[in-house]
């Protein structure tokens, strides 16, 4: 028998709908000492799945709202148990007086993530699903938003199955062989499986080259913003961030360390990075400052390099165009287009280079536009993109362990060995799916969720 727990799902600010939730074996009864139907019935009586509308009460019996309450009958609902949930107007007064009501008539305080976990624990939801519902919450975009949808719905789920049933297939053959040799099995022969195990490898391989995509997708794309000292760096961020995030000086070196902010341009999700000014100082700080801006690069999928067009381009500048040409998605920007023009387009061995005024906002729509064609999506964000990490590390060592046993099967070893490493990849897809996940990752998994989900 499972608690009832409760929690506000719509978070603590002012809002014209707010909702408490409830789930749990006995959680119907809970709700019915807080809550009073306008029809006279007990809220026992509540058809399943329908609003009905009510008084809700506080721990003295007042009356605190006129709301609606719709109950989900076991093991129709999210959880997989019987839920209630309140509809109340958005006060975080009423809703936090609506709560106290319920602990006192039983209830218990949810946890992190505690509905989502029940129903993953109750085969509602596979882990899979479970771990898109908090990107979807957490979305940013519409193609992020799309693809965690698909993975809620079960995408990602249903490409994994056909490969991990097909190594259950041909693990519990050798093993009924093995185990039942009197019986009338049709003996086990490893060559007449490589096919299954060059698809299955092929397919895990197929789904990891989508992570690059995924992360991206997930957490925006990380564009390092480069250049000498006093070519508009900083205000080349505070124009896409819309307010001065940035200190902005004529003194040169003003920036002496990494500066992130998150914007959107266009349909595109960007981690800007502003780094210090590069180039030969002196001066310890600035020269760790630097050193990270040189790590920033690195790391980045887009590096913004900036310039001062009103004024020829120096040794310096020269120094770090061959630095941001190493990077595979660099873009060029000639900065303080109000200035004059003393830099054009073919002085920059750049495929995209664009005249912007980071003062005025000119020419960051064509930045937009190039980070379209530059990020193309290259796989449907219909939920097959894979995104999270632990999953894309899972799936990793699943593909490395298929790759073993399909060199086993090469060199010729018996059927023990090889499937020693198709029952290792079985185990790392299990975590992705949930079937053989420990206890203390699903844990640290929920704990991403916030209260009330």
């Amino acid at each position: 028998m499972s608690h009832t727990i409760a929690a506000v799902s719509t978070g603590n600010q002012i809002s014209a709908i707010g909702i408490i939730r409830l789930t749990g074996d006995d959680c119907i009864a809970v709700a019915a000492k807080v809550f009073t139907l306008y029809n006279g019935k007990p809220l026992s009586k509540a058809p399943s799945r329908k609003l009905c509308l009510g008084e809700l009460h506080d721990k003295d019996g007042r009356v605190i709202d006129q709301c609606m309450a719709v109950c989900s009958h076991a093991p129709h609902s999210y959880t997989g148990e019987d839920t209630v949930e309140f509809h109340c107007h958005g006060s975080p007064a009423v809703l936090a007086a609506g709560l106290e009501a319920l602990y006192i008539a039983g209830a218990k305080p949810a946890k992190r993530g505690e509905f989502t976990k029940r129903a993953f624990l109750n085969g509602k939801l596979e882990l899979t699903q479970a771990e898109a519902v908090i990107d979807l919450i957490e979305a940013e975009t519409a193609d992020a938003a799309a693809n965690a949808a698909g993975q809620v719905g079960g995408v990602l789920q249903k490409k994994l199955s056909p490969i991990y049933d097909e190594l259950t297939n041909l693990c519990s053959h050798f093993h009924a062989v093995l185990d039942y040799p009197d019986e009338d099995i049709e003996d086990f022969g490893l060559a007449s499986y490589e096919k299954s195990l060059r698809a299955a490898a092929k397919s895990l391989y197929s789904l990891l080259q989508t992570y690059g995509q995924g992360r991206i997708l997930r957490s925006g794309i990380a564009a390092a913003i480069v250049g000498k000292p006093n070519v508009g760096k900083s205000s080349l961020l505070n124009a896409l961030a819309g307010y001065d995030r940035c200190i902005v000086t004529d003194i040169p070196g003003t920036t002496r360390d990494t500066v992130e902010e998150t914007v959107m341009l266009g349909n595109h999700r960007l981690r800007l990075i502003d780094t210090a000014g590069i180039r030969d100082t002196a001066d310890t700080v600035e020269a760790i400052g630097v050193e990270r801006s040189k790590k920033a690069v690195e790391d980045a999928d887009l590096v913004l390099f900036v310039c001062d067009g009103s004024k020829p381009l120096t040794d310096e500048d020269e120094a770090i165009i061959d630095l941001c040409c190493e990077h595979q998605n660099a873009v060029a920007l000639i900065n303080k287009s109000d200035l004059g023009s003393a830099v054009a387009p073919s002085d920059l061995p750049f495929m995209n280079v664009i005249h912007i005024c980071a003062k005025t906002s000119e020419g960051l729509d064509q930045l937009a536009d190039v980070l379209d064609v530059l990020f193309e999506t290259q796989t449907p964000c219909d939920g097959s993109i894979l995104t999270n990490t632990r999953q894309f590390d899972a799936c990793r060592r699943a593909y490395e362990a298929m790759l073993r046993s399909l060199q086993g099967l090469k060199l010729g070893l018996t059927p023990d060995a090889v499937l020693t490493d198709v029952e290792e990849a079985m185990e790392a897809m299990g975590e992705v799916t949930g079937a053989t996940v420990r206890e203390d990752i699903t844990a640290r998994i929920f704990e991403r969720f916030c209260v009330g989900k």
